[in-house]
């Protein structure tokens, strides 16, 4: 399950990628529009900004807006910053690889092996999905639902 912080970081970005190129947007109105507690969502657009993602301006016109095309963000990256491995197991991970205490022999292991698959998948997935995407699966979705 996502923790709140990668959930809430999906919906800002997604937010900026609506309104990529348009100039900053203030944390107030990302935080309105997403339902994002204001000091939560600055934690989470600092950490973004750290990991270049993100930049901002400050003063009158100033705000948070996303410094990558919107096609070039993908969810893979930003779950990686948030919730660190994407394998359910720590001996399946590849970034954050630790072996397992209960394998006698991870080659042999059959749950380990399941997982990495699972992890594959996992990501090839999430790496096929982007800002962009999400706002064009948005798009749609709003569509079918006025008819």
């Amino acid at each position: 399950m996502l923790s709140k912080k990668t959930q809430y970081s999906f919906y800002a970005l997604v937010h900026l990628a609506k309104e990529y190129q348009k100039g900053p947007v203030l944390i107030s109105k990302i935080a309105e529009a997403e339902k994002i507690p204001k000091k939560f969502l600055e934690a989470i657009l600092v950490e973004l900004k750290k990991n270049g993602y993100v930049d901002s301006k400050k003063g009158k016109g100033g705000g948070y807006f996303l410094i990558k095309p919107p096609n070039q963000v993908n969810l893979a990256e930003i779950l990686r910053i948030f919730e660190g491995a994407i394998a359910l197991l720590p001996c399946a991970a590849y970034n954050f690889y630790k072996p397992c205490s209960q394998c006698k022999d991870e080659n042999k292991c059959g749950i380990r092996s399941i997982v990495k698959e699972i992890r594959d998948n996992t990501v090839k997935l999430l790496k096929s999905y982007t800002l962009a995407s999400v706002v064009k699966k948005e798009k749609e979705l709003l569509k079918n639902f006025k008819i």
